[in-house]
């Protein structure tokens, strides 16, 4: 799902730019978090970055 960031989280595994309040978000339901690149990552993997085996 789409949300909001509502304080800094880090660094997005994807695209490996800082997750910074405000940003808009990817929420998995493994509740991991990324931008927007999540969805060119889905393009050719079916699982989450960082839970691959889920």
């Amino acid at each position: 799902s789409e949300d909001v960031l509502s304080k800094d989280a880090g660094e997005c595994a994807i695209c490996l730019e800082e997750l910074q309040q405000g940003d808009t978000i990817a929420r998995l339901p493994c509740l991991c978090i990324y931008h927007k690149c999540i969805d060119e990552w889905f393009e050719v993997n079916r699982s989450c970055p960082e839970h691959p085996s889920d």
